[in-house]
């Protein structure tokens, strides 16, 4: 939809930036969501009944987007101001409460995961549902290759329309199914579960308040650090997330469905380097210094993807993606332990919301600033006569991310796992004291 967005239907790629992000923008809803699975249990179950509602509501919305892009874009040809600003509004509001419904789902399934690993089984459960992701990154990307082979070249939005809108519903029907099959019977009703400790599971935080997981989440300096490292690493792997496939047109001549693939080669390669940083990297080196080599290879493979616009060879963009796919894998796995490792069991809603915060925050950005950094790089490009050339403004991007990237890495060198453990004990220790007295 970004590549139709600007390529197909003309849109400002601010303007579709700036709609995109406001799914991130409401991110701090995560935070709520967190605290309300850990203490608000709906027919007895913290997690459950928050993933399939959430789920339910972002599949609607995800459907209802289709019919509002296209009649924004019809606006944008002939359509009065007025008009115009109401439905860029409605498409923005969209996809703020698309976000909203991400987080009720989202933040509750990692919470529990969290609830039924042990710390020692957390590396291997978040290799496991990370490679899955990126298997279903690839399937999608694929089938959305193979989807849309007829709409190459198309440019008709009476067309384009009514096919991506049945692809939709095909889509989230998928997405309702597989998510109630896999998360079926992962929660006991909480009238059935054992008493705390009983089952060798943290005691449930029902006790601790908002306020009170709060300074849990502030007790340290090292949530910041980490919250910040988080924060660069993902924009790092998504500033150019909005205008990838826009690259791909505009700089290598590559039509809908090859663009689309670039999602499948960059999963492929994502998926590789969960499995390389899971089985060898991390045992090997350790979840910082692998967390340092995944930010280091990121840097260098965006700049090859930046040099590979030079040459405007799809198969060099191809394989760029597979290293940029490797680089982003090795990263992410050991991103995501060190999550988890910098979060308390009798907290894990709160902390998990307070990191989807920091993801979620960093993806906005990347998704306004990625827009628009491409329109200022065309506005500059212009300004400098430059022509038609278009590869100036994406290097602008790209080279921007680069920035980014080696700013994550400098963030990584003051994580201090050990520190954080020793605040956040103290701090943990005075709320339940609190709560005994």
């Amino acid at each position: 939809m970004n590549r139709v967005m600007i390529s197909e239907l003309g849109y400002p790629a601010l303007l579709v930036g700036l709609a995109l992000a406001f799914e991130q923008f409401v991110a701090p809803a995560r935070v709520l969501f967190g605290q309300l699975s850990d203490a608000r249990p709906i027919a007895g179950r913290h997690r459950l009944p928050y993933i399939w509602l959430g789920t339910t509501l972002f599949c609607g919305l995800a459907v209802l987007s289709v019919p509002l892009i296209f009649r924004v874009a019809r606006l944008l040809e002939a359509g009065s101001p007025a008009q115009l600003w109401l439905s860029i509004a409605g498409l923005c509001g969209l996809f703020a409460l698309y976000g909203l419904a991400i987080s009720m789902a989202s933040t509750p399934y990692l919470a529990l995961v969290i609830d039924r690993t042990t710390e020692q089984e957390r590396s291997r459960a978040v290799g496991i549902i990370w490679c899955l992701l990126t298997v279903g990154i690839v399937i999608g990307a694929i089938a959305t290759a193979i989807a849309l082979q007829g709409l190459d070249g198309v440019r008709d939005p009476a067309v384009l329309e009514p096919v991506l809108f049945r692809f939709m519903v095909g889509v989230v029907l998928t997405v309702l199914v597989l998510t109630v099959v896999a998360t079926l019977g992962m929660e006991r009703s909480r009238a059935l579960r054992p008493a705390a400790g009983e089952d060798g599971s943290p005691p449930r935080e029902d006790a601790i308040t908002l306020r009170q997981a709060w300074s849990l989440v502030t007790s340290s300096r090292q949530v910041v650090v980490f919250f910040l490292f988080l924060v660069l690493f993902t924009l790092g792997l998504f500033l150019q997330d909005p205008i990838l496939e826009s690259y791909g047109a505009e700089v290598f001549g590559m039509p809908i469905a090859a663009t689309a693939s670039l999602n499948a080669l960059w999963g492929i390669g994502t998926l590789a380097g969960l499995l390389l940083a899971g089985v060898w990297i991390v045992p090997a080196l350790g979840k910082l210094a692998t967390a340092r080599l995944g930010c280091q290879l990121i840097a260098a493979s965006l700049l090859l993807l930046l040099l590979c616009g030079l040459t405007a060879q799809a198969p060099l963009l191809r394989v760029v993606m597979l290293l940029f796919g490797l680089s982003a894998g090795i990263g992410t796995n050991s991103a995501l332990v060190l999550m988890l490792d910098l979060t308390l069991p009798e907290a894990a809603g709160t902390f998990v919301g307070v990191w989807g915060l920091a993801q979620a925050m960093s993806r906005a950005l990347g998704k306004v600033l990625g827009g628009g950094l491409l329109d200022l790089g065309r506005w500059l490009a212009d300004l400098a006569g430059l022509g038609t050339d278009p590869f100036p403004a994406y290097a602008l991007v790209l080279g921007v991310e680069v920035l980014v990237a080696l700013g994550a890495l400098l963030a990584l060198s003051r994580v201090n796992l050990r520190q954080f453990r020793e605040d956040t004990g103290r701090s943990l220790n005075k709320v339940l004291a609190l709560e005994l007295g």
